[in-house]
């Protein structure tokens, strides 16, 4: 298994198009192993999600994303290995930050999908009521078994 840290702060490849995205997807669920799926800010996950609840999550965050970033394009989104993903970082469409780091502080993704343990990632991004809500609803109803 791969090293987290190493794996999040190595060479990663830009998931341009929503196709590549739709297919990353399709590829991480066909797997059938289980994946952490980590929303940056609110605690690293205890346990990775088995198939279902990682189906469910994944096209509610597709959902959200496409909702939210309303642009032809993806781009937001970047991972290890287009093929054989063992990590996903996803970014927040709606705290974006400035692609150039010229802003002088490096955003954190949204979201990262990972096959291994996570580490917790430093954020000062303050998390929009929105956000929190949504994600503490979506952990909800994949505790309760609430896969569709």
């Amino acid at each position: 298994m791969k090293d987290f840290s190493a794996t999040y702060q190595g060479y990663l490849t830009g998931v341009l198009h929503w196709e590549t995205w739709d297919r990353l997807r399709t590829r991480i669920v066909q797997a059938g192993e289980p994946w952490y799926l980590y929303a940056v800010g609110h605690g690293v996950p205890a346990a990775p999600l088995s198939l279902a609840p990682l189906s469910a999550a994944l096209d509610e965050l597709d959902a959200l994303l496409r909702r939210d970033h309303d642009e032809s394009y993806f781009g937001i989104g970047y991972t290890d290995d287009l093929d054989a993903p063992t990590l996903v970082k996803i970014y927040d469409p709606n705290n974006l930050g400035s692609s150039c780091g010229s802003s002088g502080r490096a955003i954190p993704p949204g979201w990262i999908l990972c096959r291994m343990p996570p580490e917790p990632i430093a954020t000062d991004v303050p998390l929009p009521a929105g956000r929190r809500r949504w994600w503490q609803e979506l952990r909800r109803r994949l505790a309760m078994g609430e896969t569709a």
